[in-house]
């Protein structure tokens, strides 16, 4: 961890590490799942549904960490595009269901097939790749608990 008093430079920065990270995995991402003309989040979806369906919007949304705001308009491309099912909950009409469609079921092999072919190409063992993953979701859990706010700041105001 760098020491307050020092001046951190870009390549030294856990934030500018991840934010290129980020960016390359979704530039990765959009080009192994362009074959079967789904975003990133259309395959964090599926992949949630593919694990437990049906759920409800909600119940997606916190899976998959995408507010209905942002989930809504994706879930009405992919019903359009055939991957998913909207409907109404009979026992609670303010409740929607999501499960997925025939094509989702079926394409589930090759889509898995061909993303983990990709993911080949980064050359990692599973030991690096799984020990990577749970780094990764500890800053992320670490930056999830901490509060910028209680920093007291004491230089010049801006």
């Amino acid at each position: 961890m760098a020491s307050s008093n020092k001046n951190i430079l870009l390549d030294e920065q856990l934030c500018f590490a991840l934010y290129t990270a980020n960016k390359r995995f979704n530039h990765f991402y959009a080009e192994a799942l362009a074959p079967f003309k789904l975003t990133y989040p259309q395959y964090i979806t599926l992949l949630a549904l593919w694990e437990n369906s049906p759920m409800t919007v909600r119940e997606l949304g916190s899976h998959v960490n995408l507010d209905s705001g942002t989930l809504t308009p994706l879930l009405k491309r992919m019903q359009t595009q055939g991957w998913v099912e909207r409907k109404r909950d009979a026992a609670d009409e303010r409740q929607v269901n999501i499960s997925l469609s025939q094509k989702a079921i079926d394409a589930k092999p090759t889509i898995f097939s061909h993303v983990n072919e990709c993911m080949s190409l980064l050359g990692m063992d599973e030991q690096t790749y799984n020990a990577t993953r749970e780094t990764v979701k500890f800053a992320a859990e670490r930056i999830k608990n901490a509060d910028p706010k209680k920093v007291d700041y004491q230089g010049p105001k801006l």
